[in-house]
């Protein structure tokens, strides 16, 4: 099915990078506070915080890449989902057992921290999300041959 000039995938996977373009661009604001913070006080920022920030910057680049017509037809583009959702469960594990059973008491940086590792969770899912279908998308359009002689295309 094709909408003007693009079919339905390209439109389907531009809206999903558009959405991981979002959130990474939230978790660089969320996590930037922290790093901004530290500048002010002339103090080295937390290599937590600095991973945080590379990882949305990454996945920022990665999302507005993706958005290039037929970029997506190249094989290793679902490696690099892959490598990119692993870093975000292990930025989501990183700060998950920091702020998740934190009690914020009031405190609005722990209430934004929290908010934050959400963000980074909904981000992880949105990247396995997009690993899983650039692996389908890869896997049914593959060049195939025949089975005994691997000289006829299928």
């Amino acid at each position: 099915m094709a909408i003007g000039n693009f079919t339905l995938s390209y439109l389907l996977f531009t809206i999903l990078h558009f959405c991981q373009f979002v959130l990474a661009i939230a978790v660089c604001a969320l996590y930037g506070v922290e790093l901004d913070r530290a500048r002010k006080a002339n103090v080295s920022g937390d290599s937590k915080w600095i991973y945080a920030e590379v990882v949305g910057g990454l996945s920022a680049l990665t999302a507005l890449l993706y958005c290039i017509p037929y970029i997506l037809r190249f094989a290793a583009i679902w490696v690099w989902n892959l490598v990119l959702f692993i870093l975000w469960i292990v930025l989501f594990g990183i700060f998950g057992k920091m702020y998740i059973n934190e009690n914020p008491e009031g405190n609005h940086d722990i209430v934004r921290m929290r908010s934050a590792v959400w963000v980074v969770l909904a981000n992880a899912i949105l990247w396995l999300v997009s690993f899983i279908a650039n692996l389908t998308y890869w896997w049914m359009h593959k060049e195939r041959r025949s089975r005994f002689t691997s000289r006829a295309k299928v």
